[in-house]
């Protein structure tokens, strides 16, 4: 009947003997009444004590085992049985496995139809990392979404001019810069994000769900918002030291 339940066969003969005997068992009595291998025996009766059937104790030394009353079993069971048929009444099905997968995306005329495509879809935030020409062309959706309700926090490279966004920040390259390089991020309710670079002059995006890369992009945004904060409050005292103006210029943004 065990068995039934969902215990093995090694697990109902150990409660069989431990149930029929008048006395405490040590591992040894049990190996040699219930037929379990020697070699199992330890882990089976960890099991069953996990599964509060078996209860243990120590005495002189000696580890002995003791079955809990059957009635109690048989009340156990049934209690457990009944909590799970609830539970499984007042559970509603849900496909809940993330989607890992990376898909890459090419040419430019189509990533810019994605990037819009997301803006679109955006139900909670959206923080976007563009330069300034992208920006100007996502500019009327952000605002419609903004006025929606969806939180949206902006960095632009290159000088733009104001806009009614309520968190909009402006990077403004130095001529210095070397490692500034093209790219667009999109990150839409901190669940899907789209990444875009020039490689050989060409346009390349990878759009993922995959919860590292968002958590990873995600703080990379802020990273460079808060970059440009400093930069552009301390730009003076940062590029006189010769220290900071190296590191400083080293970063891609």
């Amino acid at each position: 009947m065990l068995r039934k339940f969902g215990f093995s066969q090694y697990e109902s003969q150990v409660y069989e003997v431990l149930a029929s005997s008048s006395e405490p068992l040590d591992a040894t009595l049990i190996v040699k009444y219930s037929g379990v291998p020697k070699a199992k025996i330890y882990e089976v009766l960890t099991r069953m004590v996990e599964k509060g059937l078996v209860l243990d104790s120590v005495s002189e030394k000696k580890k002995l085992y003791t079955a809990l009353p059957l009635n109690l079993v048989i009340e156990k069971l049934t209690k457990e049985f009944e909590e799970n048929i609830s539970q499984l009444k007042n559970n509603t099905y849900q496909n809940n496995r993330s989607d890992d997968r990376v898909w890459s995306l090419k040419m430019d005329s189509s990533i810019q139809l994605q990037c819009k495509q997301l803006l679109q879809e955006a139900k909670h935030s959206i923080q976007i990392s563009v330069w300034k020409e992208d920006f100007q062309a996502f500019l009327p959706i952000l605002i419609e979404k903004e006025q929606s309700g969806v939180k949206v926090e902006a960095l632009v490279v290159g000088d733009v001019q104001a806009s009614t966004l309520s968190s909009l920040h402006i990077l403004s390259p130095n001529e210095e810069h070397r490692r500034l390089e093209k790219n667009r991020l999109i990150i839409i309710d901190e669940e899907t994000i789209l990444f875009a670079g020039v490689e050989n002059d060409a346009w390349q995006a990878m759009l993922t769900k995959s919860k590292p890369f968002v958590k990873f992009f995600v703080e990379f945004f802020y990273h460079d918002v808060v970059l440009t904060k400093v930069t552009k409050k301390y730009e003076d005292q940062l590029m006189k030291d010769e220290e900071f103006k190296h590191l400083l210029l080293r970063l891609r943004y």
